[in-house]
């Protein structure tokens, strides 16, 4: 099985900017009772769930930290709302990006290496062709003069592990309290290729989930349909 992390592509005329962020995250933890860390994850996004009938929606508006029995508390009552299998850690965000465009976009955009944007018809030419698991969520963009693309998020799920190769002998487990890991990204990774999906061929590392990986059905899929704004990284898997 081959995997590939995507990567922005450096193509003349994509000048494309967007200013944009969730409505809705978890607050960041402020110094956990156990570890101490103060701190908030990144790459946790969920574009596609909509918190504006949530009743206490209001509460995860503003970006901030919060002590530990608010953020469990603030977890624990979002949970028993939201569907089930969907994780949530501190400034984990919700529902559809918006802000600002400008410039020129290609069918995919990077905004950072963590959010994956596409034009709409890109989407339903990728889904047309095969491609597993795309659920995109259209972003409230606006753009001064002309009217704003329409670009979806795509909301991306959780799979793969890294394979024990490229871990170090002895490291440090994730805090018991917070959950907060502090090993560093392994250069270069690896992948356990028991543990990647069959069912998408677009996802997020579980064990680092601001790795955007795909399958070569999806670059094949991409590569044959001419699509622009993205390239493709092949990465080792075992």
């Amino acid at each position: 099985m081959n995997a590939y992390e995507l990567e922005t592509a450096a193509a003349t005329g994509f000048t494309g900017e967007l200013k944009v962020r969730h409505p809705w995250r978890l607050p960041g933890l402020e110094n956990c009772e156990r570890c101490g860390a103060t701190w908030a994850t990144t790459g946790l996004q969920y574009p596609c769930i909509d918190l504006s009938a949530f009743p206490q929606h209001t509460s995860y508006r503003e970006a901030r930290i919060e002590p530990q029995g608010e953020l469990d508390r603030l977890t624990e009552q979002l949970r028993d709302w939201i569907p089930s299998g969907i994780l949530l850690r501190p400034g984990a965000s919700f529902g559809p990006m918006e802000g600002t465009a400008r410039g020129v976009f290609g069918h995919f955009h990077l905004p950072n290496p963590w959010t994956l944007c596409m034009h709409r018809e890109a989407l339903e030419q990728l889904q047309a062709a095969g491609v597993h698991g795309l659920q995109g969520c259209r972003m409230n963009l606006r753009s001064r003069g002309t009217p704003p693309p329409e670009l979806l998020e795509l909301q991306l799920e959780r799979h793969g592990h890294f394979h024990p190769d490229c871990l170090p002998a002895a490291q440090q487990p994730p805090c018991a309290r917070c959950g907060r890991d502090t090993a560093a990204l392994p250069d270069p990774y690896l992948l356990d290729a028991a543990s990647l999906p069959t069912t998408v061929d677009v996802f997020r590392l579980a064990d680092w989930p601001t790795l955007i990986l795909a399958t070569q059905r999806f670059v094949d899929a991409v590569q044959r349909l001419e699509l622009d704004g993205v390239t493709f990284r092949q990465v080792e898997v075992r």
